[in-house]
């Protein structure tokens, strides 16, 4: 099987690229950095994964056109040039973020966008864009919308906890109850091995969750727990919480109002049109055992 990976350079693309390798595909890794990039790519693939893109920038310092360059007009350039190849299927990785940024109850691939930042808007309108072509009858085209990735070698807000935790500090936040759907490395690349094998799975979009949500709470103690420690959970003040993160918006402290709504928020996110469509009831890894991986990378890497 031979397979054209954009992004392969970041953290996903090069963990599905040995993935992929291992399983006895062929890889191709294009970078859409290069200015000729088209020359570079295969007329003939079983398929095309798009990972380059603009990530979510917490800190609101980012240009905004540059989601829309990167995550839209790239997107756009490329998929034409699927259209025009003999590759027979297109998967964009997306985001969770082009639906919604947040999520009452469950998130489904039902949900009616509403995304509120450059990062989710720029990629919904690749994701219409997509949708709005005529395909082919014998091409596919899968669009991805992943939760938090996380696994060994990935930084960023579980580091953040994971420092916290292994410093033997407390958890100030326990008085937020929450509940937030987590996508490990493994179960990401199994998945995507598993829609590449299935030779009936139709076009369309498609949530990445582990199985089952965690509360930030319950993420403690499993950082604990993979660290072999006793949690130490404090019940602060909400109100007290919340004005002090405002206080760090203008500071530029460590906790602000969008760290501390990415820590508390609750955003559960469905995975069962994916399982449904290739027939399996759960995934290789449960959630508190991918988190408990990508924990203990972060001792290894001390």
């Amino acid at each position: 099987m031979k397979i054209i990976i954009t992004g392969s350079s970041g953290f996903v693309g090069n963990n599905l690229s040995d993935f992929l390798q291992n399983k006895g595909c062929t890889v191709n890794n294009l970078s859409l950095r290069n200015k000729d990039w088209k020359t570079h790519l295969p007329k003939s693939a079983d398929a095309i994964i798009h990972l380059a893109g603009k990530a979510h920038d917490t800190k609101n310092i980012s240009d905004p056109d540059e989601y829309y360059k990167i995550n839209r007009d790239l997107t756009v350039a490329l998929f034409n040039e699927f259209l025009n190849s003999e590759i027979k299927e297109f998967f964009y990785f997306s985001s969770v973020k082009a639906a919604a940024d947040s999520v009452k109850g469950t998130l489904t691939e039902n949900e009616n966008a509403n995304p509120m930042t450059h990062y989710g808007k720029s990629k919904i309108e690749a994701e219409e864009y997509i949708l709005s072509q005529n395909l082919p009858a014998a091409k596919k085209v899968y669009i991805i919308r992943p939760c938090m990735i996380h696994g060994p070698g990935n930084k960023g807000n579980l580091n953040l906890l994971y420092k916290i935790v292994d410093k033997g500090l407390p958890w100030p936040l326990a008085a937020f109850h929450n509940q937030r759907s987590f996508l490990g490395i493994d179960n990401l690349n199994y998945l995507i091995h598993q829609m590449l094998l299935k030779e009936d799975l139709p076009s369309g979009i498609y949530n990445f969750a582990d199985d089952g949500a965690l509360s930030t709470n319950q993420l403690i103690e499993t950082i604990n727990k993979a660290l072999d420690k006793k949690a130490k959970l404090w019940n602060i003040s909400k109100s007290l919480l919340e004005k002090t993160a405002s206080l760090g918006d203008k500071l530029k402290l460590p906790l602000n109002s969008e760290r501390l709504k990415k820590l508390t928020e609750s955003y559960v996110v469905s995975n069962q049109k994916i399982k449904t469509a290739l027939g399996i009831e759960k995934l290789p890894f449960s959630a508190e055992e991918g988190l408990i991986k990508t924990i203990k990378s972060f001792q290894k890497e001390k």
